[in-house]
């Protein structure tokens, strides 16, 4: 059909990581699937790890005439990532653009020349083949940048929710709160009255919350955070948790903080503390370091990781369909994005602009235009 220019990953048994631009075939769709010429791809946290495993970036270096960026990767979590080691892989979760070509199904062919948004793990490119059940339609004038993130966010603070509700919670808590997710979470949680405590980390990111309605905000640059804390979790009875930092003593805060609160019209002692059922879910790792537990919290609570697809895997195919939907139908209002830096395919492997997106500085989100030069 065509070539598509195309970012792809690769880390040696050597410790070196390759992140390189590539032109490559673009199949003809199958029966069920399409093509779609990607135009606006988001740069998630989720992103970066595939990316760019555990390379030193700071000393990344470009080869121009290659498209070509290496960097040295830290050797002693080689065994971490053993089952990717010399496999070139391609990356990017999602994004969104036209449909230009279509296999003669059903339902490929309904979305010719519409505007969809795509999850998929090769995102990073010009164009895409993927199966028509990859994609989000969405409605006449909506653009790809509007709809570039049409899964990840809007899914996973969806998801935040739906998993409250299944598990018998009625308020949640939620770290990096100002995010793009973060401001999702809040918006879903407004219109549903849902008691949501956010915990960011300075007074910028709690006005960007006070903005759009948040009414607990802990500001952990505070001196007064763990007093704001407990306050918040006792005013909304929170005992779940989605924490997107992972690192530090966070998570042992919010579990100290819900426990104090189960405890706090006791009679008597009891060794093994509060029979409050509490959960912390960590689903990110803005903070690489080992998570600290300060173990004040009794022995009724529970701390794990969480994932988007494991989740929607217990879900029907009736209630995500809803979700999607939910999505495609507040794009530009609940799960609306800003991004602060639109850049090319290339500008995207320059250590400059990588070191500027892999800081994951709230209010700093970047866009992949693969078809701007």
């Amino acid at each position: 059909m065509t070539t598509s220019k195309q970012l792809f990953t690769r880390i040696s048994s050597q410790a070196q990581l390759e992140v390189s631009l590539q032109d490559v075939e673009v199949p003809e769709p199958s029966s069920n699937q399409v093509v779609v010429r990607i135009e606006a791809a988001p740069i998630n946290p989720s992103d970066m790890w595939p990316m760019f495993g555990p390379a030193n970036l700071a000393k990344a270096q470009i080869n121009s005439e290659k498209n070509l960026l290496s960097a040295p990767v830290f050797e002693q979590i080689l065994p971490r990532i053993k089952s990717r080691l010399d496999q070139t892989l391609p990356i990017g979760n999602e994004g969104a653009g036209v449909v230009v070509a279509a296999g003669d199904s059903k339902a490929a062919q309904a979305l010719m020349g519409k505007t969809v948004g795509v999850i998929s793990g090769s995102m990073y490119a010009e164009y895409c083949v993927v199966p028509a059940q990859s994609c989000l339609p969405h409605k006449e004038g909506v653009t790809p940048r509007q709809a570039a993130s049409s899964f990840v966010n809007p899914l996973t603070a969806l998801c935040m929710v739906e998993n409250m509700r299944t598990e018998g919670h009625s308020a949640l808590v939620h770290t990096a709160a100002a995010s793009s997710l973060g401001q999702m979470l809040n918006r879903i949680c407004v219109a549903q009255d849902i008691p949501l405590v956010n915990i960011v980390r300075s007074q910028e990111q709690a006005d960007i919350l006070k903005e759009i309605g948040a009414k607990f905000i802990c500001d952990s640059s505070k001196a007064s955070y763990k007093d704001d804390l407990y306050q918040a979790i006792e005013a909304t009875g929170a005992t779940l948790a989605f924490d997107a930092t992972g690192g530090g003593e966070l998570a042992s805060d919010i579990l100290t903080a819900m426990e104090a609160v189960g405890t706090k019209d006791a009679v008597g002692f009891n060794t093994y503390g509060s029979e409050l059922n509490k959960q912390i879910y960590v689903y990110g790792g803005l903070d690489m370091g080992p998570t600290t537990l300060n173990r004040a919290y009794g022995m009724t609570w529970s701390i794990s990781g969480w994932l988007l697809n494991r989740f929607l895997a217990r879900l029907t195919p009736e209630r995500t369909g809803q979700l999607q939907k939910q999505v495609a139908d507040e794009i530009n209002t609940t799960f609306a994005s800003n991004f602060s830096d639109e850049i090319s395919l290339q500008q995207a492997i320059d250590p400059a602009t990588i070191l500027k997106y892999n800081a994951k500085k709230t209010g700093e989100k970047f866009l992949i235009n693969p078809t701007k030069k």
